[in-house]
């Protein structure tokens, strides 16, 4: 397990990716601005990096251009964005980041990022030796007609986006339940059946899966956790 840094001045999202990774068995420290980011960067060494982009004092990209260009970027950075465009996500693979995550940000999404940046060697580098492979799908793409079709996390990623596997959908909605059983095994049972089947129909989004049955979404993540939901069947291909 790894120790990741979250960077994001929103207290809300600090406190969700931290409960996640946390229960994912990760250790996490937390930063709400650039300055606590370099401070706690500099004492702990973290594994992975979580950067918003937007940021009240600098912003994540300029963090990130002074970790490069100093030498001290020698763990992966995932950047985090609710308006990010593509040039600012080209801008950051530059510099050194090596994925994009949009928010909101899904449960399926934020794990197999995680799980494929950590399995990756930080690059260390300075942005002049930034990785040629993740930049050349984008450049012809930004000055071409299709710009428009590019979403910014493919052109964090090479043009490609994180691979799409084929996924076990789950539960279909109709099926039968073993009755002849303690109530609360059967409940237990529907319920874990119920949210199988809602976490597939949403590809793994914890908002829409909140929205769709009521829940708040750090109490469905602690609820899915107790019925014993495997998380991960929506992130099989983060291995590959």
């Amino acid at each position: 397990m790894a120790t990741i840094l979250v960077v994001d001045d929103e207290m809300g999202i600090r406190a969700l990716l931290s409960e996640i990774l946390t229960d994912e068995g990760h250790t996490i420290e937390l930063a709400e601005n650039a300055a606590q980011a370099r401070a706690t960067r500099e004492r702990l060494r973290p594994d992975l990096v979580l950067l918003d982009i937007w940021m009240p004092d600098v912003d994540g990209i300029t963090l990130l251009k002074e970790w490069g260009s100093s030498g001290l970027l020698t763990m992966p950075v995932i950047m985090m964005s609710g308006h990010g465009t593509i040039d600012t996500a080209v801008e950051a693979t530059k510099y050194g980041a090596i994925a994009f995550l949009e928010k909101p940000i899904t449960l399926q999404k934020l794990l197999r990022a995680v799980e494929q940046s950590l399995a990756r060697t930080p690059a260390n580098k300075a942005p002049a030796a930034a990785p040629t492979t993740m930049m050349a799908a984008p450049q012809p793409l930004l000055g071409g007609g299709n710009a428009e079709m590019m979403t910014v996390e493919s052109a964090m990623t090479g043009g490609m986006g994180l691979p799409v596997l084929p996924v076990d959908l789950g539960p279909q909605a109709e099926q039968s339940f073993d009755l002849d059983r303690p109530l609360r095994e059967a409940r237990d049972a529907f319920e874990k059946s119920y949210f199988e089947f809602h976490l597939a129909r949403e590809n793994g989004s914890m908002t829409r899966v909140a929205e769709k049955t009521g829940l708040e979404r750090t109490h469905l993540y602690r609820k899915l956790k107790q019925l014993g939901v495997d998380l991960s069947r929506n992130r099989r291909g983060g291995a590959a």
